[in-house]
């Protein structure tokens, strides 16, 4: 169901993009590096451009947190279909101490689960880059200068992961795909994701009880995940971290394409904050199959 729309909207995305090198951004991670600012204001003689391209921060810690995802989508594969894994649950006197142990397990499990759906949900460069695509989608140049909240004091940025998530992203895909709005909707849950980061909660049985339960917020009022509940929700997060990976080979493969017949160039567009607008190519590099200024 996600693969398709994703495909979909790919699409939709290199026809509406303002330019046509602004979906390579999202591929290789332009943004402006501040600290270059502080370089040329102590080095007059050589003036950089702070409009750079390459992974940053965000994108070393992604290279971090996909190496431990990719750990457990490639050996954590259950030999029983999930109907086939509740039968093992149907509870007789003999069976107790058996079913006791496996819902410890279970338990134990989503706990690693956990800290892979903060790992999505929380990564800057995945919400750096959903951002982007929702920007191409509905014909908006790339914002060189995204950057996600780092404190309540924090003026000059785009705004809290929350509210990028919510507002930014999937409130904006909803008039494009109305199955991945909800998807995510159905996925990223505020409530769920505070219980995880400050331990908030406690298993009794097969649920998750949330300590963060709060009756008249329309944002925290659920007291109890099911762990059937919490399956459909790691489930989605799992498909949308696999077609994430997917749709940057994509992309990366499309202009690799085009680049491979117009001397291994392709431009892109800078774009400052006060709207000033000039071009600059980046090169593709076959063999170390990467992108340079």
């Amino acid at each position: 169901m996600i693969r398709p729309e994703i495909n979909r909207l790919l699409d939709i995305a290199l026809k509406n993009q303002s330019h046509t090198g602004d979906l390579l951004l999202f591929y290789i991670n332009g943004f402006h590096h501040e600290e270059i600012l502080t370089w040329n204001s102590r080095h007059q003689e050589r003036i950089l451009n702070p409009h750079v391209i390459g992974p940053g921060d965000e994108g070393f810690s992604e290279y971090a947190h996909y190496s431990f995802i990719n750990e457990y989508r490639t050996r954590c594969i259950s030999k029983l279909n999930y109907s086939e894994y509740l039968k093992l649950h149907e509870w007789t006197q003999k069976r107790s101490d058996e079913i006791q142990k496996l819902v410890y397990i279970e338990a134990t499990t989503i706990q690693l689960e956990m800290l892979i759906y903060l790992k999505f949900w929380e990564a800057d460069m995945i919400i750096k880059r959903l951002y982007q695509f929702i920007r191409a989608l509905n014909g908006e140049y790339y914002d060189w200068y995204f950057r996600v909240s780092k404190s309540n004091r924090d003026k000059g940025s785009t705004g809290t992961r929350q509210d990028i998530i919510r507002k930014e992203i999937r409130d904006k895909i909803k008039p494009y795909s109305g199955i991945l709005y909800q998807i995510i909707k159905d996925t990223y849950k505020t409530q769920v994701r505070d219980s995880i980061a400050h331990s908030n909660y406690f298993f009794q049985g097969r649920h998750i009880r949330l300590n963060n339960y709060i009756k008249e917020d329309p944002h925290a009022d659920k007291k109890v995940l099911s762990f059937d509940d919490w399956i459909d929700m790691f489930h989605n997060t799992l498909a949308l971290f696999d077609e994430y990976i997917r749709m940057n080979n994509l992309i990366n493969d499309h202009y690799a394409k085009i680049a491979s017949e117009h001397n291994n160039i392709i431009e892109i567009l800078i774009t400052e904050k006060d709207g000033k607008q000039y071009p600059l190519n980046v090169r593709h590099d076959p063999e170390r199959k990467r992108w340079i200024w």
